[in-house]
């Protein structure tokens, strides 16, 4: 199916989301709009798929014109999309999400597109189309315990059930693995071979490279401009792409690499044993040096993250010891963390890191409150609950302004783009820190985002600060790190110099191979 937008505008208040967007999805092709977190690809998809509704402008399918309002509408006119966060139910089984939506179709589009009547034969269907594309989906399981790529698997699967001809992608490898992504491509490819339209929304330079025929690049709620992609070079079509979408070349931060023999050791891990719901961890010695970063790497969910609790004060570990710059901190209270000196960046910004309806202003309010609080040190002490209003105002203006936020004091945190939320989770950050636990500190970031957030972390490593980090881009660990710890099934390797692994090296030591 053809599908073409023409002359889309979309705002919200003054902020200009999509102005005079048009662009041409030719059937059969995979279509990519490239853009930086903020740049308006979220919103034109919205509106392309009934989530939003446009202002102004017209969306044509194979050349008729058609008035989308609702994703009803739009799976009515053929047109699915994927979100970057699957819209489905965890509490219920694999068969129930594949049956999501599909009564109140069926009274929309008619019966005949969209069986909802014979329980056998759409269980027969959900295995017909997962045996078509590789998916190992099983009906009767439960959610809650698919990963991230499993789920945009069955929403796929689906939103092609229902007679899906256009599938719009929205960030669709944020957070899933190496394999996962593989599927993922090669399943969107087989789609363009049987001649639906892909549009993939998306920041990755590489993602785009090799999946995408041709792209639009969008910058502040504008197209900056088009490009083909195959047959291009790909240093020249990377370099392009940059200067597009952010009108400037990109440096990769670089870092002096830390050495061992001439820096005190500011994490000392000891016979430290953390058990966890599926697994227990065992380290037997671990020296993290001062203002080293080491990168922690493994399949999620094979203990990464056990570490980086205990580490923080979250989990209590079953044996063992944890010192920081020689303080014994094993089984302290989490408090006594906060005051040495660590911090903790979660990976789920919104759930764990920030508070949602709370604006701006609101998080540096408790971030002053919880810095001038010392009942310990003096219990008759009340002044660690005055708040000044008028200072804090004016610090968090300068936060903004420092660390690039895009957004006003008053603007609640799930307003702002992934990026800008990441941001202000790093301005609330202590000023003096000896040891920073982040878990995928760059997920579903642009590259202008990634480049700053990690020049930031570089500038206080030089300072002293140690970093450990998890991240499922196995180049970002690669690129930052001085040493790597690999996580497979609860074991750990020693410290690896990243210096002598390669890509593939590493994706070998995580399966497994890192005797």
């Amino acid at each position: 199916m053809k599908v073409e937008l023409s002359h889309i505008y979309k705002s919200f208040g003054n902020v200009k989301a999509n102005q005079d967007i048009s662009m041409t999805v030719e059937a059969g092709s995979v279509y990519g709009i490239l853009g930086e977190n903020g740049a308006g690809k979220s919103t034109l998809s919205k509106v392309l798929s009934g989530f939003i509704t446009k202002d102004a402008g017209k969306i044509l399918l194979d050349g008729i014109e058609v008035d989308i309002k609702t994703p009803a509408d739009a799976i009515c006119a053929g047109i699915g999309m994927l979100h970057q966060d699957p819209l489905d139910f965890p509490s219920l089984s694999v068969f129930d999400n594949f049956m999501a939506g599909r009564s109140t179709l069926s009274k929309k589009i008619g019966r005949k597109r969209v069986n909802t009547n014979n329980r056998h034969d759409l269980i027969k269907e959900l295995r017909q189309l997962c045996a078509a594309f590789g998916f190992d989906l099983h009906p009767s399981d439960r959610l809650s315990n698919l990963t991230v790529g499993e789920r945009q698997q069955l929403e796929i699967l689906r939103l092609l059930s229902l007679g899906v001809k256009t599938l719009i992608l929205d960030e669709p490898t944020t957070g899933i693995s190496a394999s996962q992504k593989k599927a993922l491509f090669t399943a969107v490819k087989q789609l363009a071979s049987e001649g639906k339209s892909i549009i993939f929304v998306s920041h990755k330079l590489e993602d785009v490279e090799e999946l995408c025929d041709r792209l639009m690049v969008m910058r502040q709620g504008q197209v900056i401009g088009e490009a083909e992609v195959k047959g291009r070079d790909s240093a020249e079509l990377a370099s392009s792409l940059v200067e597009m979408m952010f009108g400037h070349d990109l440096a990769i931060p670089a870092k002096h690499s830390t050495s061992i023999e001439q820096t005190a050791p500011a994490l000392v891990i000891q016979d430290l044993q953390i058990d966890g719901d599926r697994l227990s961890l065992q380290i037997d010695k671990l020296t993290v040096q001062s203002g080293e970063i080491i990168g922690l790497a493994g399949l999620e969910g094979n203990g990464q993250q056990l570490l980086l609790l205990a580490c923080a004060g979250l989990l209590k570990p079953k044996s063992g010891k944890i010192c920081l710059n020689d303080l014994d901190m094993t089984n302290r209270a989490y408090r006594n963390f906060l005051k040495s000196g660590i911090a903790y960046l979660p990976a789920d910004r919104l759930q764990d890191g920030l508070i949602r309806g709370l604006s701006i202003h609101e998080h540096f309010m408790l971030r002053q409150s919880n810095a001038k609080s010392n009942l310990e040190s003096n219990p008759k002490s009340h002044a660690g609950f005055l708040i000044n209003w008028s200072d804090t105002r004016k610090y968090t203006h300068q936060a903004i302004e420092t660390f690039n936020i895009r957004g006003k004091p008053s603007t609640r945190v799930e307003k702002l783009s992934g990026g800008n939320q990441q941001r202000t989770q790093i301005s609330l950050l202590p000023d003096q820190l000896s040891l920073l636990l982040m878990e995928q500190p760059t997920r579903g970031l642009d590259i202008e985002s990634t480049l700053w957030i990690w020049k930031q972390m570089m500038e206080r490593c030089e300072q002293g600060m140690s970093i450990l980090f998890i991240s499922s881009d196995l180049d970002e660990i690669l690129q930052y790190s001085d040493r790597i710890l690999v996580f497979c099934g609860g074991r750990v390797s020693q410290p690896i110099d990243a210096k002598t692994l390669t890509v593939d090296k590493l994706g070998q030591a995580i399966g497994g191979k890192f005797d």
